[in-house]
């Protein structure tokens, strides 16, 4: 069959196309097109054509048959102001070259070194919580990892610096949709108060981890932390070098986001949606009493927590940190019927892909036993993509299926968490999916058997 020259999709309005309707709700527009259009999308932004993929064949191959065929998308191109090369942005054989040099420092035999920070961390931070007294839990999950990435990466307690590092990080943030503004480079060099909140930022975030990276050279010893697996990294398969402070910087900083930020996310979302699904907090209760009784979760433990895995598994299902994964396209390809001329900008989404009912009968209700091993092998590999896919996959993923699962089982250990009476939990698409008005839950003291 020829392949068609133009995909199905909204005309949109003269000149910015169906921005407005993006901008407004990103996760929501691109699921209605979806929905709507089927699994080859066309839609106009300012000044360029953008292409949504919707079937996991053709999301498998852009992110690994054809990855050699397309580059970041103009989002991380941006955040290439603040996370500079790191692997979230880099390409090519720079790309290659650092993930040669950081993978060792992921090893699961090092990162399973980091189970009792984690769960240090979160009983620590469970015990300040108070019966019945409301807080914030999206607040109060980015101060947990944050805490334990900060551990696990330095080595160091950034705990009281936790307020400042989570404002720095949420100026920087905040400023993603203006990456699709036609004019946005021209934006950024203007002297408004958004871009001076972001160089102050920067260079607060500089500052610490600079900081920490030259007085662990000077210093020289291993403290079994990420930072010192990454000083002491050579490209054996290389060069034999080692990183500047500039991409240790990088790669810090990268991973220093990526496990603050998505984990917080993702378990944000997760313990929302078990606040409304009694029965699936049942089976997660009894799982950590039975695996655990009162005792603090460790690594050896992770077998025997399937369910708060599955659970886990299930919030980024409904609610992927990672929302939308942008690529350019280096030269023309086929998706479908359809030819996507190169230049095109094509954009693969979690959000959507994951609640397609062919793939998720009945997509939002809640199911964590839809990611049984029997489950996952009758779905197509890529009907699930959290964290990517291929070369350019999220190198911590198995840290944080830990944390996750750890933090996961130290607060169902002790506590059922409730929405505040009328809160309408909704999304806020930036680099992550974040909840838009904070997540106002009050704890309830569960009485161990």
């Amino acid at each position: 069959m020829t392949p068609a020259a133009t995909p199905p999709g909204p005309r949109g309005r003269p000149l910015v196309g169906s921005f407005p309707d993006f901008r407004r709700d990103p996760p929501g527009f691109i699921q209605q097109l979806a929905l709507r259009y089927g699994d080859v999308v066309r839609y106009r932004l300012p000044g360029m054509d953008a292409y949504l993929l919707v079937h996991p064949d053709d999301v498998r191959d852009v992110l690994v048959t054809r990855q050699h065929d397309f580059v970041k998308g103009e989002g991380l191109r941006w955040a290439r102001s603040f996370l500079g090369e790191g692997l979230l942005t880099s390409e090519g054989e720079h790309h290659t070259r650092q993930r040669r040099l950081v993978q060792p420092s992921l090893h699961r035999q090092r990162i399973a070194g980091y189970a009792e920070a984690m769960t240090a961390h979160a009983c620590a931070a469970t015990a300040r919580w108070r019966d019945g007294a409301e807080m914030d839990v999206a607040h109060e999950m980015m101060r947990v990892t944050l805490a334990i990435v900060g551990e696990c990466l330095f080595g160091a307690d950034v705990q009281g610096e936790a307020e400042a590092i989570s404002r720095s990080l949420t100026d920087i943030v905040a400023l993603f949709p203006r990456f699709a503004v036609p004019g946005a480079r021209w934006i950024q060099k203007l002297p408004l108060p958004s871009n001076r909140r972001f160089a102050r930022a920067r260079a607060q975030l500089d500052a610490t981890v600079y900081g920490l990276v030259a007085a662990r050279r000077a210093g020289g010893e291993d403290r079994a932390d990420l930072l010192s697996a990454l000083l002491a990294a050579q490209d054996v398969e290389g060069d034999g070098g080692g990183m500047t402070d500039v991409q240790l910087r990088d790669e810090a900083m990268t991973l220093f986001l990526a496990g603050h930020e998505t984990t917080a996310n993702a378990l944000t979302w997760t313990l929302y949606l078990l606040s409304q699904n009694p029965e699936a907090e049942a089976r997660l209760h009894a799982e950590v009493e039975t695996a655990l009784g009162e005792r603090a979760p460790t690594f050896e433990d992770l077998p025997r927590l399937g369910y708060v895995e599955r659970v886990l598994a299930e919030g980024m299902r409904l609610f992927p940190p990672a929302w939308g994964l942008g690529r350019r396209a280096l030269r023309a390809f086929s998706a479908r019927d359809y030819v996507i001329p190169a230049g095109a900008l094509v954009h693969l989404s979690p959000y959507a892909t994951q609640r397609d009912p062919r793939w998720w009968p009945e997509p939002e209700r809640f199911d964590p036993d839809r990611h049984l091993p029997e489950a996952r092998a009758a779905r197509p590999k890529f009907a699930y993509f959290p964290f990517g896919g291929g070369a350019r996959a999220c190198i911590g993923e198995p840290f944080a299926w830990m944390e996750g699962t750890l933090v996961l089982a130290v607060i169902a250990q002790r506590w059922r968490l409730r929405l505040r009476a009328g809160h309408v939990a909704r999304r806020k698409a930036l680099i992550t999916l974040r909840p838009r008005d904070g997540m106002p839950m009050t704890p309830e003291r569960r009485a161990l058997p």
